[in-house]
């Protein structure tokens, strides 16, 4: 990666000095401007997310960190169902009213069914409350900005839920492409996909958006990360079962940069699909390979040595993978104690759901 390119990837992936005037990073999230309680008072609003229990599991896990005072779930036919299930045992119900006037309450962690993400992360933002999002962020852009301006001018952090930002392996590809490791990147290459069945089918067939809007979204995160925001993007949309449904269950969306393209593809009739999930990124000095995504696997191939690394292709041995979620998690505690900034800016977070929208065939205003 020359410097021109470095200097790009650093202002989309994580500076924030490259914020327009409405999304700055504001003083209380900036590390060392501000200490909080070492136990952090959070909340759970929704179940419906495909990561809700996942979230649940991670904050109650971390007892040092978070103290869960409550799960909301209107549904009260769900509710009743998972009141006994895995992480939701003993954690109190109640209603979001009751939630978030709760007296110290720092953060809620957003899971409901999609439509109605940022909705309620802009009640909770309103309500004064930092909030861990989950994906994607909706189907408005408009929406999504408004929320940022809002979390931005009342001094709270909202931090998206795309699964691979603290990976291990991802960490090390994101550290590499800073360093300049595998120099100018002109191809990334990468792929999620899985098999569903009829049921879910159905539930994703409502989002026009289909498997990009679903679980593209992550890997979209990872593409804008490395390459920064995308000058061009145009999907191929494919429906391989029109007779039973309208889903858009196989994928492909192209990202077009001056000197490089991206592809991303999903599907979700892949047999097996979990393992050949993979992230590809090749520059004129090197490459690196994730695959199978989870649990990593990193391949690493340079033209010349890279710190402890000789030319030559090498299995990186990875941190162990504990919770997909940890990451998350633990870094949400220390930016809501003051301990450090966000790795991801709001101007990441815009250009990352801009650029699934588009990718998902969907309108962006």
């Amino acid at each position: 990666m020359n410097q021109q390119s470095r200097r790009q990837f650093l202002k989309t992936a994580g500076a924030t000095a490259a914020l327009p005037a409405s999304l700055t990073l504001p003083r209380h999230l900036q590390a060392g401007s501000f200490r909080a309680p070492r136990r952090i008072l959070c909340g759970q609003i929704g179940t419906r997310h495909a990561h809700a229990s996942g979230k649940m599991a991670t904050m109650v896990k971390f007892k040092d960190d978070f103290q869960v005072v409550g799960v909301v779930e209107p549904d009260a036919k769900r509710r009743q169902a998972m009141k006994s299930s895995g992480p939701y045992r003993n954690i109190p119900w109640m209603t979001e009213e009751q939630l978030l006037n709760t007296p110290g309450l720092q953060m809620v962690a957003v899971e409901t069914e999609v439509r109605q993400l940022i909705p309620t992360a802009q009640r909770c933002i309103d309500a004064g409350v930092h909030i861990h999002l989950d994906k994607p962020a909706g189907e408005s852009l408009p929406s999504f900005r408004h929320l940022l301006e809002t979390a931005t001018s009342k001094k709270r952090v909202v931090q998206m839920g795309y699964m691979f930002r603290y990976n291990p392996a991802f960490q090390f590809l994101f550290q590499a492409v800073r360093k300049g490791w595998l120099g100018n990147i002109f191809e990334t290459h990468a792929v999620i996909s899985k098999t569903v069945g009829n049921s879910t089918r159905q539930q994703l067939a409502a989002y026009p958006g289909g498997s990009m809007f679903e679980l593209g979204c992550h890997l979209i995160d990872a593409v804008v990360a490395t390459l920064g925001k995308p000058n061009k993007v145009t999907p191929f949309i494919r429906r391989t079962r029109p007779q039973q449904d309208s889903l858009a269950d196989n994928q492909l969306a192209v990202f077009e940069y001056p000197q490089a393209t991206a592809t991303v593809r999903s599907a979700l009739m892949e047999v097996n699909g979990g393992q050949r999930r993979q992230m590809v990124v090749c520059g004129d000095e090197g490459t690196i390979a994730i695959r199978p995504l989870e649990p990593p696997q990193l391949s690493l191939t340079l033209a010349k040595p890279r710190g402890k690394f000789s030319a030559g292709t090498h299995s990186v041995p990875l941190p162990k993978f504990g919770g997909r979620y940890d990451g998350d998690f633990k870094d949400l505690a220390q930016i809501i104690r003051g301990e450090k900034s966000p790795d991801y800016s709001a101007q990441h977070d815009l250009a990352v759901q801009e650029a699934v929208l588009l990718a998902s065939g969907l309108p962006t205003q």
